[in-house]
C-alpha cells in the first residue's frame, strides 16, 4: 500500500468518514452513505485522475463511478465480487478487508439498490444513467411512503 492510499485509509477510520479520495496532498471527505458523494465529485469535474480513495463499502455501481473519476487504487472495508471484477477490468489496484458476493440494502433484505441497477452494466458512462435513474425512482418511492 503506498503513501497516498494509506493517508486516504487514515482519514476513512479517523474521521468516521464513507469516502475519501487524496491526491498530491488534496482531500475530499465525505460522511454521506451510498454513491451520493461519488457523484457529486464527478458531477464537480475536478481533476482526480490517479488519486487514491478509500472507501467504506464499494459495490459495482460506486467501482465505475471510481473508473470514471480515473482514480489509480482503491482500499474498500467491504468489496463485492462484482465490483473487484471492475476494477481488474480497468486497472484499478484494489486492497480489501470483506469480500462478498454483493452488497446488501442497508436492511438486509435483499440486494443493494445500486448493485441491482447496475447489476448487468458493462460500460462505466452507461452505469452512471442507471445510477441516475435509480436514485430517482428511489426517491419518488420515499415520497410516496
Amino acid at each position: 500500500m503506498n503513501i497516498a492510499l494509506i493517508k486516504a485509509k487514515e482519514q476513512l477510520q479517523a474521521e468516521d468518514n464513507t469516502c475519501v479520495l487524496y491526491k498530491e496532498g488534496r482531500l475530499y471527505t465525505s460522511k454521506a452513505r451510498g454513491v451520493k458523494p461519488l457523484l457529486g465529485v464527478l458531477a464537480a469535474e475536478e481533476d482526480w485522475q490517479g488519486a487514491s480513495a478509500a472507501d467504506k463499502v464499494v459495490g459495482k455501481a460506486a467501482a465505475f463511478l471510481y473508473v470514471l473519476l480515473g482514480v489509480a487504487e482503491v482500499y474498500a472495508g467491504v468489496v463485492s465480487e462484482v465490483a473487484l471484477e471492475v476494477f481488474q477490468t480497468y486497472h484499478i489496484a484494489v486492497t480489501y478487508d470483506v469480500l462478498v458476493p454483493a452488497i446488501r440494502n442497508r436492511t438486509d433484505t435483499g440486494f443493494c439498490p445500486m448493485e441491482e441497477a447496475v447489476w448487468h452494466c458493462q460500460e462505466p458512462k452507461e452505469a452512471v444513467g442507471l445510477i441516475q435513474a435509480k436514485l430517482v425512482a428511489l426517491q419518488k418511492e420515499e415520497k410516496q411512503k
